[in-house]
């Protein structure tokens, strides 16, 4: 799948991404963020910006966590990627190691 780019304007911070994703989901995604962030500042009453983005994603991870707790198969594919992630991350650190300048 060819990249895609994002623009993210949000909480008065402005910047690009660039995914390995359809333009339209990336768009979704965007669109139920600030869904949340409104929802958050609504529920809160607070301004701060990192206060709220850190508030949303803790939601968004309560939801996710409870979505898994119902769905074994959403659970599996969330230890799925945590495993990937993990292995990339020694990859990365093991090739960094025995790089040996010319």
């Amino acid at each position: 799948m060819p990249k895609s780019d994002l623009r993210i304007d949000i909480l008065g911070t402005s910047f690009s991404i660039t995914a390995d994703e359809d333009p339209v989901y990336l768009g979704t995604l965007l669109n139920r963020y600030r869904q949340v962030i409104e929802n958050t500042k609504k529920i809160t009453g607070m301004e701060d910006p990192l206060k709220l983005s850190i508030i949303a994603g803790f939601l968004l991870c309560d939801d996710l966590q409870k979505l898994s707790d119902r769905n074994p198969r959403v659970r599996d594919a969330l230890e799925a990627e945590q495993l990937t992630q993990e292995l990339i991350s020694r990859l990365d650190r093991a090739l960094t190691l025995t790089i040996i300048p010319s």
